[in-house]
């Protein structure tokens, strides 16, 4: 019986969740800026403890890989390494794209590709499509949206658009069969865990040692001014 911890923290929102065997029995998310350093390892063990178990008692740690955040990713895959390497567990990546789309893709028909999308700046998106089940159609990339962005797909059939980033890309794509949820769907750890208990009954775990965020694209500072 897999007791997977799983931790996103991929945007602003900082979620952890458990689940035994794909199914979850805890779940704690902070939809507060900033709050992902502070507060992290604290919801870790309270809902382990809450649940009536130990951090021993884990059989691995599950992280979103990305994309997303650049600081909030950092934070959130060392957490986990930090947990596998104190407990010796194995650690899980999933990439946090494809865990959005559970959460809703139960809701459409087969026909339906989803396109998760997390704001990244300006008409910039991090993105990906995927079918109903869980088929990759293209591949997760940082993408400036204008009104031909995925046009073969949506002359062929219907593409919902959802995620903090969406919004934002809603009157470029102005398609018949462009669908754009009323409601922001964000990351979460929900998700997240269902997908690694699948990658742990398969054994795929990372080198906890050389493992980093999958971050799309390099980080960009802000540049200090001139003085």
């Amino acid at each position: 019986m897999a007791l997977i911890l799983s931790i996103d923290t991929s945007t602003k929102v900082c979620s952890v969740a458990l689940h035994q065997d794909g199914k979850i029995l805890a779940c704690s998310e902070l939809y507060t800026e900033k709050s992902h350093s502070g507060m992290l390892t604290t919801l870790c063990e309270n809902i382990v403890n809450h649940s009536g178990f130990s951090l021993n008692q884990l059989d691995a740690i599950a992280v979103a890989k990305g994309p997303g955040s650049y600081t909030g990713l950092r934070i959130g895959v060392s957490t986990a390494k930090g947990f596998c390497f104190a407990l010796d567990k194995p650690l899980i990546s999933v990439n946090t794209l494809e865990a959005m789309i559970m959460q809703i893709s139960d809701f459409f028909p087969e026909n339906y590709l989803f396109c998760p999308m997390i704001d990244a700046r300006r008409m910039e998106v991090y993105c990906s499509i995927w079918d109903k089940k869980h088929h990759n159609i293209l591949e997760t990339e940082a993408k400036i949206i204008d009104e031909y962005s995925f046009l073969d797909l949506l002359n062929t059939q219907p593409i919902v658009f959802f995620g903090d980033g969406a919004e934002k890309c809603r009157e470029a794509i102005s398609h018949k069969n462009a669908i754009f949820l009323d409601n922001t769907v964000h990351p979460s750890a929900k998700t997240i865990g269902i997908l690694a208990t699948k990658s742990f009954e398969e054994s795929l775990f990372e080198n906890v040692v050389s493992f980093e965020p999958f971050y799309l694209k390099d980080f960009v500072g802000t540049q200090p001014k001139k003085v």
